[in-house]
């Protein structure tokens, strides 16, 4: 009588060692978060003490309104979002073209292509930054907007670094897709293009949210790129920014509790982006490895 009960306590055991592994994981995963805006909305004398306070028992709002004031902040919030906007509708048009040609056609040149890909995407940022400045310098010289300190002119750097990785992720959600769809509404009377709007597309549309989430991500916390091409203070994206503010705080001596403020604020876009479209980024996510 005694084996089964040792049988049913054994998995019971397992589990719950996981579970307790997996919250102790959460914790060491969520602690930075949580030290970052404790430390925004403590003073900076007591955070700085020689003995932490773990609880915001010193609550304070002065370190965003120092930050929201004459800092520059709010220039360089709309330079990002202007710059991440219109990568992310560039990126997700290019690599869905490119992920359907590559999923869908036979084509000459199809596996040159896929190599092509693969090849641009291996290639580091760090070396071609003399090239980019050169090449957006030059152009800016006749046509000014997709010159230096250009919204146009970084998003079109950031879309063709990011549309190859893009595309790959974008294929395997294609592929999972199966044509037959496309025929049998074709059958029903569609021409191709509906039945590829009406059938395929919605269904492609979580792979593009987690695609999106991925491009978003790269071209809001991207720093070196924009440290380049945005030398001119007023078109300063959110990275760049910060490390100017720590600069300047430095030398007056860091304040560490407005530099934790400023990140803060910063990571402000990235949750609520995530919280729109954290439902369709899991389906997708799924959906993407059904089939590459």
């Amino acid at each position: 009588m005694s084996a089964p009960t040792v049988t049913r306590r054994r998995p019971r055991a397992g589990k719950t060692l996981l579970s307790v592994l997996g919250l102790v994981l959460s914790l060491v995963w969520v602690f930075p978060v949580y030290w970052m805006v404790l430390s925004a909305v403590t003073p900076n004398a007591r955070l700085t003490a020689s003995t932490p306070s773990f609880l915001p028992v010193h609550f304070t709002l002065a370190n965003f309104s120092s930050v929201l004031g004459d800092s520059g902040f709010g220039g360089a919030l709309r330079m990002s979002l202007m710059i991440t906007g219109v990568t992310l509708v560039l990126v997700l048009s290019f690599a869905f073209l490119g992920a359907l040609a590559i999923s869908r056609w036979r084509f000459r040149g199809r596996t040159s292509f896929v190599l092509a890909v693969l090849f641009i995407q291996m290639l580091p940022a760090e070396g071609l930054f003399i090239a980019q400045y050169k090449m957006l310098s030059t152009v800016g010289e006749s046509a000014p907007v997709l010159g230096l300190n250009s919204v146009l002119g970084i998003s079109i750097l950031y879309t063709a670094t990011l549309v190859p990785f893009t595309i790959w992720m974008l294929r395997g959600f294609v592929a999972g897709v199966p044509a037959e769809l496309e025929e049998a509404g074709m059958v029903d009377g569609l021409s191709r293009t509906k039945a590829f709007l009406r059938i395929t597309f919605p269904l492609l549309a979580p792979g593009l949210v987690a695609s999106g989430v991925y491009a978003f991500l790269q071209a809001w916390n991207e720093f070196t790129t924009a440290l380049v091409i945005l030398p001119a203070e007023a078109s300063q994206t959110l990275p760049v920014w910060l490390r100017s503010f720590l600069s300047a705080s430095a030398a007056r001596g860091i304040d560490w509790a407005e530099v934790m403020a400023a990140s803060t604020l910063i990571a402000v876009p990235v949750i609520v982006f995530f919280m729109l479209v954290q439902g369709r980024m899991t389906s997708g996510l799924v959906a993407g490895a059904v089939k590459g």
